[in-house]
């Protein structure tokens, strides 16, 4: 489809939507403001600490990892079991969210990483995260646990197979392309410069996405004690769940005004002491990087990355922040009861829905365990609660919308439906079995 037409669909559609949008409806004008609150939680917790650092890794990618390096160890005629290996464990060394795996992702693929590998990196980056496997063992059950991470590596693995043989003569091609184009010059920089950049940039990354339990002794305006999971916090307004004496979350979310909280402090433990100082980690980390920067590199090599960095960020973010305020509005429209009332057993349909409402939310790092325990709480069963958990950490929304500007639809169509596909499968699996 030719780009003017492109842009000329995407105005058409905003206008019809603008036009017909009915806001004497309570219920839409309560899903825009929902959108709106998701989107300023969005800003407030996650793109300083999460989307900035991960457009500057992705910018250095594209401007100081030369592309031979890349086809060597990732390209389509790489080694497979390497680069699929490498790919698919990334999650337990980033431990990071899909919103920091994308720009990652673009850059190495932009680099000429092949198909396979690259789409093994982004399922896996967000997917496995030893915090969340711990969590999701403990809170869902020893069962549940395994069979996240267990699913979620021979995923890794899976789905990037399926995309490069589905696409093998696309890649071809790419790479005939990547062959013609000059060779990348030699680094300025010894390995052990350009790899100790990286690390540094990647450990500010994790120390200031650094994830949180979200769990919250709260004392209130009048003397009211309570330990609470908080799903969202804006400027105003906190919405939390509520546990139960036996740990469990009540499923009703709370919205409560800041104005009517005394005190609001972690529930100790080493994640939460952690979370306390990470921007101090991070501050260090990023001082570390500044010196580099100084040192290391010179003025062409700082405006190239500052340019590519650019470049990344407005192609990602607006469709970051757009993903997440349809992601808003929709959970409105679509409640968790609503939800929990078609998955309440291990059949083809029950697992079908729970793959595609996973695809579709957003969830932070760690958000997708409470969120399904409160689904449990209503009657999910535990084949679907695996599902969720499969498709729901490394799709949504805002990454869809990411994922096609870059790979383009058919693509994207098919990464999703794999994704979504396979979730299905090992639900039904797992629901037979337990």
């Amino acid at each position: 489809m030719n780009r003017e037409l492109k842009i000329f669909l995407q105005l058409l559609g905003c206008f019809l939507i603008i036009y017909f949008l009915p806001l004497g409806n309570p219920k839409v004008v309560r899903a825009l403001i929902e959108g709106f609150n998701l989107l300023q939680w969005y800003a407030r917790e996650h793109t300083l600490g999460c989307v900035i650092p991960a457009m500057f890794i992705a910018g250095a990618i594209a401007t100081f990892l030369s592309s031979v390096s890349v086809m060597r160890y990732l390209g389509p005629r790489s080694n497979r079991l390497l680069a699929y290996s490498v790919a698919s464990v990334s999650g337990f060394i980033l431990a990071v969210c899909s919103c920091s795996v994308l720009p990652m992702f673009a850059g190495i693929y932009k680099m000429g990483a092949g198909l396979g590998p690259a789409c093994s990196f982004l399922y896996s980056g967000p997917a496995i995260n030893v915090m969340a496997v711990f969590l999701s063992t403990s809170v869902l059950g020893l069962d549940i646990g395994l069979a996240r991470i267990i699913g979620s590596v021979l995923f890794a693995f899976a789905i990037g197979l399926c995309m490069a043989i589905i696409f093998r003569h696309a890649e071809e091609k790419r790479l005939e392309v990547t062959m013609t184009m000059p060779e990348s010059p030699a680094s300025k920089r010894p390995l052990w410069k350009t790899s100790l950049f990286f690390l540094s940039m990647i450990l500010f990354l994790i120390f200031s996405d650094w994830y949180s339990t979200n769990d919250f002794n709260v004392t209130t305006q009048d003397g009211t004690q309570l330990t609470v999971n908080v799903r969202q916090t804006t400027k105003e307004a906190v919405d939390f769940q509520i546990y139960n004496p036996d740990n469990s979350l009540k499923p009703n979310v709370i919205r409560m005004d800041i104005s009517s909280i005394k005190m609001m402090t972690p529930v100790p433990s080493l994640t939460t002491t952690i979370h306390a100082i990470r921007w101090y980690l991070a501050g260090f980390m990023g001082v570390i990087v500044l010196l580099m920067t100084w040192k290391w590199l010179d003025s062409d090599d700082r405006r190239d990355w500052m340019n590519s960095t650019w470049d990344f960020s407005k192609m990602i973010i607006p469709l970051l922040f757009g993903g997440v305020f349809v992601t808003g509005f929709i959970g409105v429209l679509i409640p968790e009861q609503m939800v929990a009332n078609f998955v309440g057993d291990n059949g083809f349909l029950s697992n079908l829905v729970a793959s595609v409402i996973g695809m579709m939310w957003y969830f932070a790092t760690l958000t997708e365990i409470p969120i399904t325990q409160t689904l449990m709480n209503l009657g999910m069963a535990k084949g679907p609660a695996v599902a969720l958990l499969l498709a729901g950490p490394a799709l949504s929304v805002p990454s869809i919308l990411v994922i096609n500007k870059i790979l383009g639809f058919k693509k994207t169509v098919t990464f999703v439906s794999l994704v979504v596909v396979f979730s299905t499968i090992v639900g039904m699996i797992f629901g037979k079995i337990f």
